[in-house]
């Protein structure tokens, strides 16, 4: 006698094609998911998705006081330096956090309803996505009070980065997510994990200070980190454009390279997208028996 494997959901192989399909047609239910899980988050809440926009203020403040006044930075324009970085970082950061629990989150519709359960940790991403783009009106509002340039050639960079920082998120997610159904040490791994990333990232301290201390042959390595190339585009598009002393804090001063970087690591991100995905949907069939 052998025992016999049996899938409870999901037919044994991720066919591509016809699993978008599937997800077109249930777009529906990922828009409620992602509006779900902003509803709850903000219930009975008298700002509702305005905490969303106090967040990176309170980093602002933070930052800024200890980088002005106790340890005084040497980023001109620092504040425009750290939103371009953090706003990116946060959504990355929190979009990871909540696709990682949105299956064990979810365990009620998963035991109960028959959908793609890749709606889970997508509908976490998307619902950080909203609070990117209120986060977003705050680090314009700051632009234009202080009299910041808004439009410049940079700003080309931004839907580039913005896509490259999704897909890397989604891949990433799905492989979270799937594994903290049956290892739910996961979760804190992904705390850990990302605590030591935001720091080994250029959001506070800039590229600048990293080639000069590391060397070319260091800083290389250093670019290995995918978040870090994302960050360095939205600060490209963003920070870069101010002046002529702020791009020079910067790595590089054309748009070539950091859209070429962006490029490939959109091209890695999507590749690693579908090996995630695959490792998502062969375990997806049996996360109702395992929640």
């Amino acid at each position: 006698m052998h025992d016999v494997l049996v899938r409870t959901n999901e037919p044994p192989r991720l066919r591509l094609f016809q699993r978008l399909g599937e997800l077109w047609q249930s777009r529906e239910i990922l828009a409620n998911l992602a509006s779900k899980e902003l509803r709850v988050k903000y219930k009975s809440s008298a700002l509702g998705v305005a905490w969303s926009m106090l967040n990176p203020l309170l980093y602002l403040v933070v930052f800024y006081v200890v980088f002005t006044y106790f340890i005084p930075a040497r980023t001109p324009s620092f504040p425009v330096y750290l939103l371009s970085g953090l706003l990116p970082w946060t959504l990355f950061s929190t979009g990871m956090a909540g696709a990682t629990t949105s299956i064990v989150g979810g365990a009620n519709l998963v035991a109960k309803v028959a959908f793609p359960h890749e709606m889970l940790p997508l509908a976490s991403i998307r619902a950080q996505l909203v609070n990117f783009f209120f986060q977003f009106l705050v680090l314009v509002a700051f632009l234009v009070i202080f009299g910041y340039p808004l439009i410049h050639r940079g700003v080309l960079l931004l839907p580039l980065a913005l896509g490259v920082l999704l897909l890397f998120t989604a891949a990433l997610g799905f492989a979270a997510a799937a594994w903290n159904v049956r290892y739910r040490d996961t979760g804190h791994l992904v705390e850990l994990a990302l605590l030591a990333w935001f720091w080994s990232t250029p959001i506070v301290y800039p590229t600048s200070f990293v080639s000069e201390r590391l060397g070319e042959t260091g800083f290389n390595l250093y670019l290995l980190n995918p978040m870090a190339n994302i960050v360095m585009g939205f600060q490209r598009a963003i920070y870069g454009g101010v002046s002529d002393r702020t791009l020079a804090q910067l790595p590089a001063p054309g748009l070539t390279w950091y859209g070429l970087r962006l490029i490939a690591l959109g091209l890695v991100s999507t590749a690693l997208l579908y090996v995630t995905w695959r490792l998502f949907f062969r375990r997806s069939g049996d996360f109702a028996e395992e929640l």
